[in-house]
């Protein structure tokens, strides 16, 4: 009897803590710190307001892994997601990063591309080919010409992803595109932060978010 309750009494605690994982926030699926960041973050969604606040710590995004606190939801097919991006308060880096992530998993090496405002302004689509594979420049980034801008969209049609960016109040303008045939579905594609100092937690705003996926 006393093994029939434990079972019983582990199962319902497995249950509880699967519903806890996958707990929505907003239109995305779940919230992770990835690469083990020494300071925590976070991803909350404000139902009111209509707006995510993501916090985030971690060295970088760059070189064979990374750190930053990801908001996701798992995709597969081809997408367009689109927001607008605010960082909070002056931060203590110029490269801290807020924007749109596309990763092939959950592990700190993985590959991905990402469309990303940095804290000085400069506005880049960048990935890493494969797993483990060290990120490179110049090669591995497409550079915007428009700096401090609001509005980043993804459009992914296939292997292929397409970074446009708006400044307030002005029309999208494209950024570039870049086939990734490593990235197979399902994808992880989400919001992301990474203060790009391990000693620090940023903040940023997220609003008028939209996540469009094309009908198979």
């Amino acid at each position: 009897m006393r093994t029939t309750s434990f079972f019983l009494l582990t199962a319902a605690v497995c249950l509880s803590i699967s519903f806890i994982a996958i707990k929505p926030i907003g239109v995305f699926q779940n919230s992770l710190d990835i690469g083990k960041p020494k300071l925590a973050g976070s991803s909350t969604y404000n139902e009111v307001r209509k707006e995510y606040k993501l916090s985030g710590s971690g060295y970088n995004i760059w070189f064979a892994r990374d750190e930053f606190q990801f908001l996701f939801k798992k995709i597969s097919g081809d997408f367009t997601v689109t927001a607008d991006f605010e960082f909070v308060g002056s931060g203590t880096d110029p490269h801290r990063k807020v924007g749109w992530m596309v990763r092939e998993s959950l592990t700190d090496d993985a590959a991905h591309i990402s469309a990303v405002a940095h804290g000085d302004g400069l506005t880049v689509l960048q990935w890493r080919v494969k797993k483990g594979m060290a990120m490179r420049d110049p090669e591995d980034e497409i550079f915007s010409s428009e700096k401090n801008v609001q509005t980043i969209q993804v459009e992914r049609k296939g292997d292929e992803y397409t970074m446009r960016v708006a400044k307030k109040g002005e029309a999208l303008q494209t950024v570039g595109s870049h086939k990734m045939p490593t990235l197979s579905a399902p994808l992880y594609v989400g919001l992301y932060i990474c203060s790009h100092n391990p000693e620090k937690v940023e903040e940023a705003i997220v609003r008028n978010v939209q996540l469009v996926q094309a009908k198979p």
